[in-house]
């Protein structure tokens, strides 16, 4: 399961990597001389560490090597990106060969401050048509301004979830598909119950799991930057009414101080006691992994699984949602990039290999293949997520040569404007673009 919601330590990851430009230029220069098939040891470094997780790991690796024998992986698991890139700082024949991120919107800082290794010449090597391989919104979330320094592994489709014990008695048959549609079923679910409430049709807040602003904006599929880089928050209509249509649920159910209130009741987000499992709310905004969690949490209601509500104005789009994904890439400094190229290829283009991984992971296929692949083992809901990930429209966030901080200054304007803290929504968004300018210039 992938953790793409932005956090504190995700900012500071960031902040991080940009002591790597003056140390890394991203060149394929000091490996790319290796030959792959000499016998060799390389090292590969994970973010995963729940048990499972890492026995998927360990048993794709076992695959590769099984395919390679000749190269030899060791594996060192839960690392974050703060770990990743102190270790790409300080260099060394202990250092990664391989890397791995689960924050795919740090992308633009690890191509262009070349934290991450150019891929492009190991790509032409190989002949690998990355466009019949990979869907679209893949491919643009691990590349920044044409320069591709990473790999999608495996990705995460954001969709809604929905207790179809409480549709029925609610006396609604069919799932939301515009954000109108969804304030009206949220309302229709929601039970009060006293000055709290018994049953939430749907938690709005953008501090509720995984209710992001990000996330929410996959509805509505906005630019972020113009030609020039600039931010067009301001802008562009779509944002404004993203915002517009968040407040308004928010009051619409309660009110945001009623709403935090009852949210303090929710158990964690990774836990059996999340608020959607134990049925205090009846829709959740979440990904893909969270059917295989409420499962295991053996819930006593029918789950129900839809893409999430877009836009009104877009109706014709439903069907998309917000993708991320865990990405891989090569350490720059790394003498063996050819031999770590052969993992990178084999994990990220191998059909079997991701589909096996996928099945263990619980994560959507990467791959054109692997989506269709016969193979898959999931539960039929799961399908809504595969259908995301190869919608037209479905999308992402865009890069930036800062990473995230963007993504959390936007995140942290929403947090003032649903509480009322901005009465001014266009000014308040003016101001905000600004600052995201700012910060880029900064960075750049």
């Amino acid at each position: 399961m992938r953790r793409s919601r932005l956090t504190t330590t995700a900012a500071v990851a960031v902040a991080a990597i940009s002591v790597l430009a003056t140390a890394c230029t991203g060149q394929a220069e000091p490996g790319a001389t290796d030959d792959p098939n000499a016998k060799t040891t390389i090292n590969f470094w994970h973010g995963w560490s729940a048990p499972a997780e890492v026995k998927a790991v360990t048993d794709n690796v076992d695959r590769f090597e099984k395919a390679h024998p000749n190269i030899k992986v060791n594996v060192v698991g839960n690392i974050n990106d703060d770990k990743l890139n102190q270790s790409l700082r300080a260099g060394g024949s202990k250092g990664p060969d391989v890397v791995s991120s689960f924050t795919t919107s740090n992308v633009g800082k690890f191509c262009s401050s070349g934290a991450f290794a150019d891929l492009k010449p190991f790509i032409e090597k190989s002949k690998l048509d990355l466009e019949k391989t990979f869907p679209k919104v893949l491919l643009d979330y691990t590349q920044f301004e044409g320069k591709r320094c990473a790999l999608p592994l495996l990705a995460d489709a954001y969709g809604l979830y929905y207790n179809k014990d409480a549709f029925e008695k609610a006396g609604i048959t069919e799932p939301p598909e515009t954000m109108s549609e969804l304030a009206s079923v949220a309302k229709k679910l929601t039970v009060e119950k006293g000055d709290s409430y018994e049953q939430l049709g749907f938690m709005p807040t953008f501090h509720g799991y995984e209710t992001t602003t990000e996330h929410y904006l996959g509805g509505w599929g906005p630019a972020y930057f113009d030609q020039n880089g600039k931010s067009t928050i301001a802008k562009d209509p779509a944002v404004a009414n993203m915002f517009t249509t968040q407040k308004k649920l928010i009051d619409d159910l309660g009110g945001f101080e009623k709403l935090e209130k009852y949210r303090a009741t929710f158990g964690d987000e990774w836990g059996a006691k999340h608020p959607f499992q134990t049925g205090q709310v009846a829709m959740q905004l979440d990904g893909e992994w969270r059917l295989g969690m409420a499962t295991d949490a053996k819930v006593p209601f029918e789950i129900g699984v839809a893409p999430m509500p877009v836009a009104d104005d877009q109706a014709d789009s439903y069907g998309k949602g917000f993708l991320a994904g865990t990405i891989l890439g090569i350490a720059p400094g790394s003498t063996k990039q050819n031999a770590a190229w052969e993992l990178v290829k084999f994990m990220t283009t191998d059909t079997k290999a991701v589909v096996d991984f996928a099945n263990e992971i619980r994560n959507v296929p990467s791959t054109f293949e692997a989506l269709k692949s016969p193979d898959l083992k999931f539960d039929p809901r799961f399908k809504t997520f595969m259908d995301i990930a190869q919608h037209p429209k479905s999308n992402t966030f865009a890069g930036a040569v800062n990473g995230a901080t963007y993504l959390n200054t936007i995140q942290d304007f929403g947090y003032q404007y649903e509480k009322g803290a901005v009465a001014d929504l266009k000014a308040g968004l003016e101001k905000t673009a600004a600052q995201i300018d700012t910060d880029i210039a900064k960075a750049k």
